[in-house]
């Protein structure tokens, strides 16, 4: 049987994560619902926390279910829960039911994000063995950019049909997308490589895939490498996540600028976030995924601690950009990571186990940064926090990086004992 084309399986992942990434553009909700159901902030928001909770639990069972299963059935299940869950969204608000809402957008739809979420990544690592960094970045890129395209869209459809119409409408175009990208994602036949791969190998211009202690999810969960990942994971997703729920009035406090330009910087940051997973992760192909991470937490040490003293609208925007770009970069390389330390063999259940990272920072990130911001009077004692929590993230990947180095060269002189890694 002929092998499909890799660039279209890459458009198919990217079509489930532009689809399910929509769930970064609630806030265009948030006022509206609040204005016609009488709802609260937290109410409403709650929706939110609850879809990123689940999404980040649901991921580490699912995983498993990609393994077994394959992306396409895993893919039809993430579609169905998602635009079900939208459906479901639209009749909830149609009746006022805050709690059906909850059941549908949070819980039905959480479901639908995390297996959706899992379900490309291993299958396009298998089709890009030349570039690890490259597909991860591919299959998650879409889910940074979702907020930028939809976010616009949603805000139309609200204004033009109702909140109600709105669920309805994107439940359909959604499921249309999902189920059309899920009918083409399959993993290579078994022992393809793609053209010029043998050759670049045996030249040296290519590097043979490192599967430094190839092992199975829950062999992987006794080792000391995959806490590592899951704490380096939970740092960045929590303040990443921290400084989106305050990007507008924080911007503004900062800088001075009115609403209306926060706002647009606000719509910027899903751009940086989706194009850094792109960037980042392709250059980890050069760099390595040790010392990404350790440019990541470097970079945002520095970012976090000096933002509040930028005054400058530009250079703050600057600034505040670069840490999305790291922030987004942190989940795009993460499955090469993974893949790099625990072989493709199960890299979808090792990547759900370690979102449960996600989930984890989706509770506490944006009430952390709550608590701060009134604790202190201002934000800038919130980054200034960030940023010593951040150096705890560098001196991991710093741990992580001697640990992958002394194991790399026990590996080439043929004595690598991986009990080395394991958990005490």
């Amino acid at each position: 049987m002929m092998a499909k084309n890799r660039w279209l399986m890459a458009a198919a992942g990217v079509g489930i994560h532009i689809s399910i990434g929509s769930v970064y553009a609630w806030s265009v909700f948030s006022k509206p619902l609040m204005a016609q159901m009488g709802w609260s902030l937290k109410e409403v928001g709650f929706t939110f926390g609850l879809a990123i909770f689940m999404l980040g639990m649901s991921a580490a069972v699912m995983g498993h279910v990609v393994e077994k299963r394959g992306p396409r059935f895993s893919g039809t299940i993430s579609a169905v829960c998602w635009s079900l869950g939208l459906l479901g969204s639209g009749f909830a608000i149609s009746i006022g039911n805050l709690w059906m809402l909850y059941l549908c957008y949070g819980v039905l739809g959480g479901v639908g994000l995390g297996t959706g979420y899992v379900t490309p990544v291993s299958t396009l690592m298998k089709w890009f063995p030349d570039r690890r960094g490259l597909a991860t970045g591919l299959a998650i890129m879409g889910f940074g950019f979702a907020s930028f395209f939809g976010a616009p869209l949603m805000a139309e459809l609200i204004q033009t049909v109702g909140i109600a119409n709105t669920f309805y409408t994107l439940g359909v175009i959604y499921a249309v997308v999902m189920l059309s990208s899920a009918r083409y994602l399959e993993p290579p036949p078994v022992g393809w490589k793609p053209a010029g791969m043998e050759e670049s190998l045996a030249s040296g211009t290519a590097k043979v895939a490192m599967d430094l202690m190839p092992m199975t999810a829950n062999e992987a969960v006794k080792t000391k490498p995959f806490y590592g990942l899951w704490i380096m994971m939970f740092i960045n997703i929590t303040c990443g996540i921290a400084v989106i729920s305050v990007a507008s009035p924080m911007t503004q406090e900062v800088t001075g600028m009115s609403p209306l330009a926060a706002g647009a910087v606000v719509g910027l940051i899903g751009l940086f976030n989706g194009g850094g997973r792109l960037v980042w992760a392709t250059l980890s192909d050069y760099l390595g995924r040790p010392s990404t991470y350790i440019t990541f937490f470097t970079i945002e040490v520095v970012a976090f601690y000096f933002l509040p003293s930028m005054r400058d609208a530009l250079v703050f925007q600057a600034v505040l950009y670069l840490i999305m770009t790291c922030y987004g970069g942190g989940f795009s390389t993460l499955p090469a990571y993974i893949g790099d330390l625990f072989g493709t063999k199960q890299v979808s259940a090792i990547h759900g186990y370690v979102l449960t990272a996600w989930a984890m920072a989706g509770l506490v990130g944006s009430s952390f940064a709550s608590f701060l911001r009134e604790a202190s009077g201002s934000y800038a004692a919130m980054t200034v926090v960030f940023s010593g929590i951040f150096l705890f993230a560098l001196a991991v990947s710093i741990a992580m990086k001697i640990f992958v180095d002394r194991e790399l060269a026990k590996k080439r002189s043929g004595v690598s004992d991986v009990a080395f890694g394991t958990a005490q």
